[in-house]
């Protein structure tokens, strides 16, 4: 991992955790896999903890490291790092995206119900017009109660994100998810349904599915059209889910609302129409683990490594089917 990562994440008290479960050696940390050093040092290992900054392991990576076991992730996605030989060679791969989908819940959280009353818009509008209260009305519903949020994605975001609105009753939930059990929607207390006809119905819209080849677009010029006039589009999971150019007409029209965690490309070029408009909120990828957050994906690897330690399977593995279908 990046060597400010492994700074971040490992505190005294995840180091000497680390120094009680696994004999250590010299590199520690690294951020490369070339080096006659490194190369030494992956000769001898069993298990790697990666995290941001990890290299790919290709097939001569994993040639070098002829005792490796155990590949456990202190952050959410394994893509970028772990390849198929990896898997081809039956080594445990564990995530540690269940902590990291924690803070991305309450940032959405907080944005659905900011968005239930237009509050980033209301705010940049507070600006222009100050005094003149009469663009209060300009937005649309201003209601907590009643209102209906589609979640696209039964991930692990997306139903921390369901258990959260649920528990305060202040909406309707419809999940669209076509790999999601339609039972276990239902037992979450939401209700499942297609996209077509979710988005009808939507007074927010908040993204929760992977970066895949089949849901690059998922969101474009025909499913903003099919959003009611001032409806809200949250996107914390991935900037390609939504085809940017349909976004921007969409919102310089006035008619749709978003919150964006995260573009397409990110960050957006200085010139995009997206960062001057009052309808849209930009925040440059701050939804997921930051600072003392990301410790605790550090703590899950840990006991990922307590598990393996002690013969126990892992809490949160990851198979190469997984890595078609999840983030």
């Amino acid at each position: 991992m990046g060597h400010d990562t492994f700074t971040a994440q490992f505190a005294e008290a995840e180091l000497a955790r680390l120094r009680y479960l696994a004999a250590l050696g010299d590199p520690l940390v690294t951020d490369e896999l070339h080096s006659p050093g490194t190369l030494g040092r992956l000769a001898e290992t069993e298990v790697l903890i990666t995290s941001w900054g990890c290299p790919y392991l290709t097939e001569d990576i994993l040639n070098a490291a002829p005792r490796l076991r155990a590949v456990l992730h202190a952050a959410g996605s394994v893509r970028s790092h772990v390849s198929r030989a990896v898997f081809d060679r039956g080594l445990l791969v564990t995530t540690a995206a269940e902590a990291n989908a924690e803070p991305v819940a309450h940032y959405t959280l907080a944005a659905v119900l900011w968005a239930f009353k237009k509050v980033p818009f209301l705010g940049a509008d507070a600006r222009t017009f100050r005094t003149d209260w009469s663009y209060r009305d300009r937005r649309g519903e201003l209601s907590g109660r009643d209102r209906t949020v589609v979640l696209v994605g039964h991930s692990r975001i997306g139903a921390r994100v369901c258990a959260l609105l649920t528990r305060l009753g202040l909406a309707r939930v419809l999940i669209v998810d076509p790999v999601a059990d339609p039972a276990a929607i239902r037992a979450a207390g939401a209700q499942p349904a297609t996209l077509a006809e979710a988005l009808p119905q939507a007074d927010v819209l908040s993204l929760h599915a992977p970066a895949l080849p089949q849901t690059r677009g998922l969101i474009g010029a025909a499913e903003l059209a099919a959003l009611p006039r001032h409806a809200v589009l949250i996107n914390t999971a991935r900037g390609s889910l939504v085809d940017t150019e349909a976004l921007t007409r969409a919102c310089a029209d006035g008619g749709l609302h978003a919150i964006l965690d995260v573009t397409e490309p990110e960050p957006l070029p200085a010139d995009s129409p997206l960062y001057d408009l009052p309808n849209v909120l930009v925040t440059p990828h701050v939804a997921g683990s930051l600072g003392s957050e990301t410790r605790r994906m550090a703590q899950a690897a840990l006991d990922e490594l307590e598990r393996y330690r002690a013969g126990r399977p892992p809490v949160d593995p990851v198979s190469s089917h997984d890595m078609a279908v999840r983030a």
